[in-house]
């Protein structure tokens, strides 16, 4: 019998998104709807399985916890870039690591989401609403106002886009853009400082490495003006996060719209969930009925595939 394991299916539905029956006779599959963070304890539950379906960010599959499974033949991760997932380590023991399409669009439609919230107050008028108050809150307008771009990549672009229909000035910057490409996207190219300074609205879409880690730190969000958010629907390592907090305690920015975090699932006793200037959603940019009914599917096909000898979507590094 071959053993396939589902990891964090925190909303229950990936048996529901694609048709696991469809799986040759001998297979069983287990889904898992609770997260673990302990790499010893996960190991642990799955020493028996051949074959892990994992969702993408959620659990991390280091050199350590592969090692600790030798049974394991095929790691399939939704996405075809997963920094979580150490595909030399995997290959060093022959496992397959094979990955899925997602979606363009979602992550910025939730950055727009997170936008609007901030500049209109509408969590905080909506527990208003639902305590009998009326109209506690004065929003800022986006026309004519300032949407600096921290990476104007496929992500950013699709934010800028969305930027140019409020009629906001539109800024970016990052290590390899030019003016040239940040004119094709209706943007000005300004210097790093700059785009802190000058923002309204500062919105993150860069990839988290090793020179973009801690990026956005104190002496950054001293430049911002006290009227502006910022909003990290990327990697939440990119922000200093500590630096954040206290920005955001002493009001020197005026909030902050976060899909993304050091750890994940953030803790319960966080101090950024206290925070009422903060508009928090947990790691919901790709977490749509459209992209996952691309991502179960495929995960399906990437196990059907390997069984069947012919892998599809290999990661090799």
């Amino acid at each position: 019998m071959t053993r396939i394991a589902i990891l964090d299916d925190y909303q229950g539905i990936a048996m529901q998104m694609a048709d696991w029956d469809g799986l040759p006779d001998g297979c069983r599959v287990e889904v898992f709807h609770d997260h673990v963070a302990d790499p010893a304890v996960v190991a642990d539950r799955l020493r028996d399985f051949e074959i892990v379906c994992i969702m993408r960010e959620r659990t991390p599959f280091r050199r350590e916890l592969i090692s600790r499974l030798p049974k394991l033949k095929l790691l399939v991760t939704t996405g075809m870039r997963n920094a979580a997932v150490d595909v030399e380590a995997a290959r060093e023991q022959g496992v397959t690591v094979c990955g899925t399409a997602g979606s363009a669009h979602t992550t910025p439609e939730l950055t727009w989401g997170l936008i609007l919230a901030l500049q209109r107050h509408i969590p905080a008028e909506d527990r208003a609403m639902k305590a009998g108050a009326w109209q506690t809150t004065v929003g800022r307008g986006l026309a004519g106002a300032t949407l600096g771009l921290l990476g104007l990549g496929r992500l950013g672009s699709e934010v800028a886009r969305v930027g140019q229909a409020f009629r906001m000035n539109l800024i970016a910057w990052s290590q390899n853009l030019t003016a040239e490409r940040a004119a094709e996207h209706g943007a000005a190219r300004v210097d790093k400082d700059e785009l802190f300074r000058q923002s309204d609205v500062l919105s993150i879409h860069t990839l988290l490495s090793q020179r973009t880690r801690g990026l956005v730190g104190a002496r950054e969000l001293g430049l911002m003006k006290p009227s502006a958010v910022l909003v990290n629907t990327s990697r939440g390592p990119i922000v200093d996060e500590a630096a954040l907090v206290d920005a955001l305690r002493n009001r020197t920015i005026a909030g902050a719209g976060l899909d993304v975090y050091d750890t994940e699932p953030l803790p319960r006793g966080h101090p950024l969930r206290s925070l009422d200037n903060a508009v928090l959603t947990p790691h919901l940019g790709y977490v749509t009925t459209d992209t996952f009914a691309v991502m179960y599917p495929q995960t399906l096909e990437c196990v059907q595939a390997w069984l069947a000898g012919s892998p599809v979507r290999v990661i090799s590094g």
